[in-house]
């Protein structure tokens, strides 16, 4: 039988693992400003031009506005495009806190997220007025966005990077996410990984700080 080595790190996916989201709010958003082709925002054409540039910070948010007004034919106001981007992000419940608080004294934790500028702002702002955290690198050891490392899941490189930014063992790090096609590229580099689906929350994955010892972790 052949040991595994212990988790001394954890990666932690944020929409939908730690931040509670529902795009169909997104979707209804629109449709009350009159959009009524919503269903152009899922297609290939948008998420491939639009979407996984903006969330790898190729595309500014201004451009990005621009971009979407293009799509849809309609010249709504850069408001109202936010106000409506932004109605998908619904809650960081306060025990999920709690949950990394003490996850942090057993573990090094680390925030891996597919994000853009326009939610990063929300993000922020709700972890400030909320929780007294600064900034998300006070909450976990180090927290990335892949605006800002132009880069994004399910790519290699971004787990390369972090994995090589802290000297980490990936038998020894486990990556938490909600995306099964994020689960393989981190599994195919040798992280061990958990794939959250609900309703399980994170909150399950832990007994005071620790990782429980009955979770099937891949």
């Amino acid at each position: 039988m052949i040991l595994k080595e212990p988790i001394r790190n954890i990666i932690f996916d944020f929409g939908g693992v730690i931040l509670d989201i529902d795009p169909s709010q997104t979707m209804n958003h629109l449709k009350k400003l009159g959009i009524k082709d919503v269903e152009i925002f899922n297609t290939p054409k948008f998420q491939q031009e639009v979407m996984n540039k903006f969330e790898r910070g190729i595309l500014t948010p201004e451009v990005f506005r621009d971009k979407v007004r293009a799509f849809i034919g309609t010249n709504i106001c850069d408001q109202d495009i936010d106000e409506a981007w932004n109605a998908l992000l619904l809650d960081i419940p306060i025990e999920r806190i709690r949950v990394l608080e003490l996850a942090k004294k057993n573990y090094t934790i680390m925030l891996l997220s597919n994000s853009n500028e326009i939610h990063y702002e929300v993000y922020v702002r709700d972890l400030q007025l909320r929780f007294g955290y600064r900034e998300f690198d006070q909450l976990f050891h180090k927290a990335y966005f892949s605006f800002d490392l132009h880069l994004s899941k399910p790519n290699p490189e971004i787990f390369e990077f972090v994995l090589n930014q802290h000297k980490m063992i990936p038998e020894q790090t486990l990556f938490i996410d909600d995306t099964p096609e994020h689960i393989e590229s981190a599994r195919k580099l040798g992280l061990r990984t958990y794939h959250l689906l609900k309703p399980e929350r994170v909150r399950d994955l832990f007994k005071d700080g620790i990782l429980r010892e009955d979770l099937k972790i891949d």
